[in-house]
């Protein structure tokens, strides 16, 4: 017997409070959480002012702790984490305050570790396929371009 969890306001309020200590959360996160709860529109709007009023939802906080852990553990690009905070529909404003997170020679740096450590990788027997493979794999990650065939011609020829 399949039974469905039914969840009063309160309750909700605190499963959403907890939900959202527990790690930084966008609006869009918390509102399909809501939904899953099958809560209605009228308590999911209420839940999401009370989050807000309370701290423990704020799309500028969480935009700003994606970018990040995005960059420092998976070692995103810029181009990527724009791609994926707007995937998350959190306001450009927010988005460019986000990336300004990301201290410039840190970013420089790490580019320069991940191409380095990828191209050491590269079994390709062709110079042209090498390049490639190292442009495709920093450009997937959100590399800018220019930074990419800079990099692909210094080390690759």
């Amino acid at each position: 017997m399949n039974k469905l969890a039914v969840f009063t306001l309160e309750d909700a309020k605190k499963k959403l409070e907890s939900y959202c200590a527990y790690q930084e959360r966008c609006h869009k996160e918390v509102q399909q959480k809501l939904k899953d709860m099958r809560m209605i529109p009228e308590a999911i709007d209420v839940i999401i002012v009370h989050l807000i009023k309370h701290n423990f939802l704020n799309e500028e906080r969480f935009a700003k702790s994606f970018a990040r852990g995005k960059f420092r553990i998976k070692k995103w690009g810029k181009n990527k984490i724009r791609l994926e905070l707007k995937r998350k529909d959190i306001s450009p404003t927010n988005i460019n305050t986000a990336l300004k997170e990301i201290d410039d020679l840190d970013y420089l740096e790490t580019f320069n570790t991940l191409a380095q450590k990828k191209a050491l990788t590269l079994q390709h027997t062709t110079t042209l396929k090498k390049r490639k493979k190292l442009a495709d794999y920093l450009l997937y990650h959100g590399w800018e371009s220019h930074l990419v065939y800079q990099k692909v011609n210094e080390l690759i020829k």
